[in-house]
């Protein structure tokens, strides 16, 4: 049986289509995760050009910084926050019923892996050098 939804039932504005708070909570995730990534996107561009051209301590020092890591540390995770729900946008225009859920899973995995793993690194730079 297929999970596809016909056109006409979409087409009726009575007709109940999905899950209306986490619509609704996708949707403010997802601007207002990317408004603080457009915020943030000065604080990346600093470090980046700060950055250039330095060798590994300099680096280390610069990340290992708590005014710069902890900020940095904070977009990882909100930049992954934002990916989730951008993927999570692609996957229901291509996938439905389980593989929908199977790749959901496997993309809150990746994204969870990727903030954790981003995240420890900042810290132990910052709290160990």
């Amino acid at each position: 049986m297929s999970d596809h939804i016909p056109d006409a039932v979409i087409a009726n504005p009575k007709t109940k289509y999905g899950n209306a708070k986490t619509s609704t909570r996708h949707f403010i995730t997802q601007r207002v995760t990317g408004a603080i990534n457009i915020v943030f996107v000065g604080f990346l561009a600093f470090i980046v050009l700060r950055l250039a051209g330095q060798d590994r301590p300099d680096m280390v020092a610069t990340i290992g910084n708590g005014w710069i890591g902890l900020p940095l540390a904070l977009l990882l995770v909100i930049v992954t926050i934002h990916m989730r729900n951008g993927m999570r946008d692609t996957l229901e225009d291509y996938f439905h019923g389980s593989a929908y859920r199977l790749y959901m899973l496997l993309n809150t995995a990746f994204c969870i892996l990727i903030a954790v793993a981003g995240v420890a690194a900042i810290l132990k730079l910052v709290f160990w050098g």
